[in-house]
C-alpha cells in the first residue's frame, strides 16, 4: 500500500473535485429554473385589418466602385509631365531625373515640409498619378524638441495653379490625403481614409468625368485597395485645372507620373503620363530663352514702403522667388512651426525675431542653408535684404555666391517718387484697412449698446419683478391683518355677550 503522505493529495483533490461538481449542478439548476419562468416572447404586432404595415427604413445604397476606363483614341501629350525647379521648394532634392523626390534633413530644413507641383494639371477627364514612400530619415527626439509632430509626413493630392508650395497651406486651392489618413479641403480636416508610411505606394484618383457617379471627387488607393471613399472637391476647384502636388518632411518618394501604374487598381484606369492632351493643361515654363536665370537685388530706404512694393512685384512677376528672412518665417508657419516671441517685442520685416526654441532656427543654420541651396537651383530669385543691399560690401558678396553663366545679375533702385500706379494701390490698401478698423469699431459699439440695453431690460424686468413681489408682500400683510382683526372682533362680540 501506499504511504500516508502520498494518499493525502489524492484524497483532498477528491474532496476539491467532489465540491465543485456539486456547485456546478446548482448552478445548472438555477439557471434551468429561470429559464423556465421567463416570459414567454411577444408576439409581433400586425396591422389591423384594412390597413397596411408602416414601411420600413430604406437600407442604405450600396457604394457603386468606378467603372472601367473605355478605350481613348484621341492624341496624348506630347511634352513630358514632370516637376519643374520652379515648382518645388528649396529643400527638395530630386534624384534619377526627376523620379525621386528628397527633403534636406539638416540645418534646420528637417522642420520644414518641401512642396512639388506638376508640370501638367487635369482639367477633364478621371486620371491618377502614384507617390511611392522609398525611406524614411531618422530625426532623434531630442533634435526635434518642441518641432510639430508628426516628424515624417507625407501629402499627397492637387492644387491650383499659382498656389503655395507647400501642400495644405492654401485652404482655398488645395485638397489633399496626409500619411496620418485625414483629408483636408476648404479649411477642413477630416478622417477619410487609412494611415500609410514606408513601403507603401498611394495612388490619388482625381474623377473630373461628367458622367460619372463620382464626378468631382478625389480617392485614396493604397497598393492597389481603395482606402477611401471619393471626397467632393470643395466648390473653389470645380472648374479649374488641378495639377499633382506632393508635400513631404523627412522622407525620400517616387512619384510615378507616367503611363503605367506601379499597384493596378480594381478597376481599368488611366494614369497620368497616357491623359489625352485636351484633358490637360500645361503650366508655362519660365526657363529663359537664353538659359540664364536673373538674381535681383532691390536697393531702398529701410521702413520706405519697400516691402510693400515687393508685395506688387511679386503679384505682377510670379516667376521670381523671394529670398529673405520674412519668406523663412512663412514657410515656418506653413510647415506647422510657432514662433514663441510673436507679439512680445518689436521685430521688423528685415529682421524678424526668429524665435522657436529650435537652435537651428535660432542660431541662423537656416538662413546659411538657404544661402547655400539658392545658387544650386536655377531659377529666378529676388533677394530682399534691405539693411545688406544698402551697403557695397554686402552686395558683391551677395552676387559672388551666383556666380558663373547660368545666372544675370541686376540691382532695382527703388527709391524717389513712387509711381502712380502704386501709390493708387497704396492708397486703396490704406482705405481697406482704415474700412476695416472702422467696421470693428462700430460692431464693438453696436455690441456695446445691445450690452447696455439688455442691461437696462434686464433691471426693469427686476425692478418690476420686486414691486410686484413688494406689492404681494404688503397685500399679504394686510390680508393678515384684516384677519387679525376680524378674529379680535369676533372674539370681543363673544365677550360682550358673555357679559349680557
Amino acid at each position: 500500500s501506499r504511504p500516508f503522505w502520498l494518499r493525502l493529495p489524492r484524497r483532498r483533490h477528491a474532496r476539491r473535485s467532489s465540491h465543485r461538481s456539486a456547485a456546478m449542478a446548482q448552478k445548472r439548476k438555477a439557471s434551468a429554473k429561470a429559464k423556465a419562468e421567463e416570459p414567454a416572447p411577444k408576439e409581433a404586432k400586425t396591422a389591423p385589418s384594412g390597413e397596411e404595415p408602416a414601411a420600413a427604413a430604406a437600407p442604405a445604397e450600396p457604394f457603386v466602385e468606378e467603372a472601367d476606363a473605355p478605350a481613348d483614341k484621341r492624341p496624348g501629350a506630347k511634352e513630358a509631365i514632370c516637376f519643374h525647379p520652379s515648382e518645388t521648394t528649396l529643400n527638395v532634392v530630386p534624384l534619377l531625373g526627376g523620379k525621386l523626390l528628397r527633403s534636406l534633413a539638416d540645418g534646420g530644413m528637417q522642420f520644414l515640409l518641401a512642396g512639388a507641383r506638376a508640370s501638367a494639371g487635369v482639367q477633364a477627364g478621371r486620371y491618377m498619378y502614384e507617390v511611392k514612400v522609398i525611406e524614411a530619415m531618422p530625426v532623434g527626439a531630442q533634435a526635434w524638441g518642441k518641432a510639430p509632430k508628426p516628424v515624417q509626413l507625407v501629402r499627397v493630392g492637387f492644387s491650383a495653379a499659382g498656389s503655395s508650395l507647400i501642400l495644405g497651406a492654401d485652404d482655398e486651392a488645395h485638397v489633399l490625403f496626409d500619411s496620418e489618413g485625414f483629408f483636408q479641403a476648404a479649411k477642413t480636416r477630416t478622417k477619410a481614409s487609412k494611415p500609410f508610411g514606408k513601403d507603401t505606394t498611394v495612388a490619388v484618383l482625381l474623377n473630373l468625368d461628367s458622367a460619372s457617379p463620382h464626378a468631382n471627387t478625389v480617392s485614396l488607393f493604397r497598393d492597389g485597395e481603395r482606402v477611401s471613399q471619393p471626397q467632393a472637391l470643395p466648390e473653389s476647384l470645380k472648374g479649374k485645372a488641378l495639377f499633382p502636388h506632393v508635400s513631404f518632411r523627412n522622407f525620400t518618394v517616387q512619384v510615378n507620373l507616367g503611363a503605367a501604374p506601379l499597384k493596378p487598381l480594381p478597376f481599368a484606369c488611366r494614369a497620368l503620363g497616357s491623359a489625352a492632351k485636351d484633358d490637360l493643361a500645361f503650366a508655362p515654363s519660365v526657363v529663359p530663352k537664353d538659359g540664364k536665370c536673373e538674381v535681383m537685388l532691390p536697393v531702398a530706404y529701410p521702413d520706405e514702403g519697400t516691402f510693400k512694393w515687393l508685395d506688387g512685384f511679386l503679384e505682377s512677376n510670379p516667376q521670381y522667388v523671394e529670398l529673405s528672412s520674412r519668406k523663412i518665417m512663412d514657410w515656418a508657419a506653413k510647415s506647422g512651426l510657432s514662433n514663441t516671441t510673436k507679439g512680445k517685442r518689436p521685430s521688423g520685416m528685415d529682421k524678424p525675431d526668429m524665435s522657436f526654441g529650435l537652435p537651428a532656427f535660432d542660431g541662423g543654420a537656416l538662413q546659411q542653408m538657404v544661402k547655400a541651396m539658392a545658387p544650386t537651383i536655377p531659377r529666378n530669385y529676388i533677394v530682399m535684404e534691405v539693411e545688406a543691399n544698402l551697403s557695397a560690401a554686402k552686395r558683391q558678396a551677395t552676387l559672388a555666391r551666383f556666380g558663373g553663366p547660368r545666372f544675370k545679375r541686376t540691382a532695382c533702385v527703388v527709391m524717389g517718387e513712387p509711381p502712380a500706379e502704386f501709390k493708387a494701390a497704396q492708397q486703396a490698401e490704406l482705405l481697406k484697412d482704415k474700412q476695416h478698423k472702422a467696421d470693428i469699431q462700430w460692431r464693438v459699439a453696436k455690441a456695446e449698446k445691445a450690452k447696455q440695453r439688455a442691461a437696462k431690460e434686464q433691471a426693469k424686468k427686476f425692478a418690476e419683478a420686486k414691486r410686484k413681489e413688494e406689492d404681494a408682500r404688503k397685500a399679504k400683510l394686510a390680508e393678515i391683518a384684516a384677519k387679525k382683526a376680524a378674529e379680535a372682533k369676533k372674539a370681543e362680540g363673544k365677550e360682550e355677550a358673555k357679559a349680557e
